[in-house]
């Protein structure tokens, strides 16, 4: 197809665009294929495919670009030739006394704007009509290079995210423009942006819950995971403090289905215990517990049962079996240290009696059992107490008859992809305020709420830089 072929194919008439804007995309188009064809046809001889795939993609933002260019000016031609603009503080009506020239990077290349400015000297505010009505990021590069920037520096290093972002687009952004842009897009990911929305969630218990009989069950797990962090120095030259691990603590729920569990929200922050218990309560009100069938799923960590049982109250309490046994294999080890065949028989009797909730028999049998060590005798009483207060969390047949899970790793594996894949790299240190900007940039990714956030950002950043 030639390139006079494609761009005949531009309708006739579009709603809101006249013919005479049309006839400029169209002449712009055939200069820039005209153009590009003269300059490529001595440059791809000897070249392989892949070779002249990334020159046409290099190229061919040119021909983007000229299309852009005269695309943007035609959808705002009201505002690029106004002389008179009121101002947004004080609605008084401002001249304007000359255009103003500026060059924009997006995604199809540089672009050239020439737009009218005004400025109110009472309220010392300047703005730019054009720039307003087509939503132009205020900095140089625009949204739509920003939000695939994003999505790479939540998942790598900024430095790396740097370099794959030039390989991938073309595009150059530095290492320290990511890490800018990381602090800007902190400000946007508030709790209520992160977590969906509880119509959001609503459908992805309808979505997942198709067919079924009995209520779909819901699991609330909770866990701690260390992260990395250093003290602010206030200077971003002066000098770091000692390095600390402070834990994000973090909750995931999810809804269990046959063969997978389906995401509906997860949330990790740097806090302490009642900042975590705020945002617990919070995600409870996004639930329709009326619904569904609530599992608090958790190890044997006083704290976080106080707060699953707040936000939770009519919740099945389930204690992290794997938890559970750790403890039972560690008793095993140390009290029968020297016989490994009696180490397998009274795990295997152990677990096997609390599978079946008979856990009183197991703190008989622990009461009466001659520690063969001191330590054997303190990790026996460790036992017989967490057993004693987690009673109620063990009756695993009845949570298997009620298709109840068991296990804790949708917790588990959220501490992992979310904390630690990207905050635990070597030679990583993280301020808090920085970390958790980290944690809930990652968190809204997988919660998919990453476009809520971004659409907020862009609402703060051009309020903002436009002052």
């Amino acid at each position: 197809m030639d390139a006079t072929c494609l761009f005949n194919e531009i309708p006739p008439q579009s709603k809101g665009i006249q013919q005479s804007d049309l006839a400029r995309w169209q002449q712009a188009g055939y200069a820039a294929v005209d153009k590009l064809v003269g300059q490529l046809k001595d440059q791809i001889m000897g070249k392989d495919v892949e070779e002249i795939s990334n020159l046409l993609r290099e190229e061919g933002k040119k021909i983007t670009a000229a299309l852009f260019e005269h695309m943007i000016n035609s959808l705002a031609k009201e505002e690029l030739q106004a002389k008179t603009h009121p101002c947004p503080e004080c609605n008084r009506t401002l001249k304007s006394s000359r255009n103003m020239r500026r060059t924009i990077d997006t995604q199809h290349g540089r672009i050239a704007l020439q737009r009218p400015y005004f400025y109110c000297k009472p309220c010392h505010r300047g703005s730019y009509p054009f720039d307003e009505k087509l939503g132009i990021a205020p900095t140089y590069k625009q949204y739509d290079l920003q939000k695939p920037a994003a999505r790479l520096l939540a998942e790598m290093p900024f430095e790396k995210a740097s370099e794959l972002f030039k390989e991938l687009t073309g595009n150059e952004m530095s290492d320290h423009a990511m890490h800018d842009l990381a602090d800007d897009l902190s400000e946007a990911s508030d709790i209520i942006r992160v977590l969906p929305s509880r119509k959001m969630v609503e459908a992805t218990i309808e979505k997942n819950s198709h067919g079924k009989v009995w209520c779909p069950i819901v699991v609330v797990s909770a866990d701690g995971a260390h992260l990395p962090t250093r003290p602010e120095t206030g200077k971003r030259s002066g000098k770091r403090g000692a390095g600390e691990w402070r834990e994000a603590k973090g909750f995931r729920i999810y809804l269990v289905g046959q063969e997978r569990i389906a995401q509906i929200m997860s949330w990790h922050e740097i806090a302490n215990e009642e900042e975590f218990g705020e945002a617990l309560q919070f995600a409870a009100s996004l639930i329709p517990v009326d619904r569904v069938r609530i599992a608090l799923v958790a190890d044997g960590a006083p704290w976080i049962w106080n707060h699953l049982q707040k936000a939770f109250p009519t919740g099945k309490e389930i204690l992290d079996y794997y938890h559970c046994s750790e403890h039972v294999h560690k008793v095993a080890e140390i009290q029968y240290a020297d016989d490994q065949n009696q180490q397998v028989l009274w795990i295997e009797s152990t677990m096997a009696r609390l599978n079946n909730g008979d856990v009183n028999s197991v703190i008989w049998g622990l009461e009466r059992m001659n520690s063969a060590t001191k330590i054997a005798e303190e990790e026996i009483r460790k036992l017989i107490v967490y057993l004693k207060r987690n009673e109620h969390r063990i009756d695993y047949k009845v949570f298997k008859r009620g298709q109840y899970p068991r296990g804790s790793g949708g917790i588990e594996s959220a501490n992992k992809f979310i904390c630690h894949v990207r905050m635990k790299r070597s030679g990583a240190w993280w301020y808090v305020i920085n970390g958790n900007a980290m944690l809930r940039l990652r968190c809204s990714v997988y919660n998919g709420t990453f476009d809520e956030v971004f659409a907020r950002y862009k609402r703060i950043h051009r309020h903002g830089k436009s002052r």
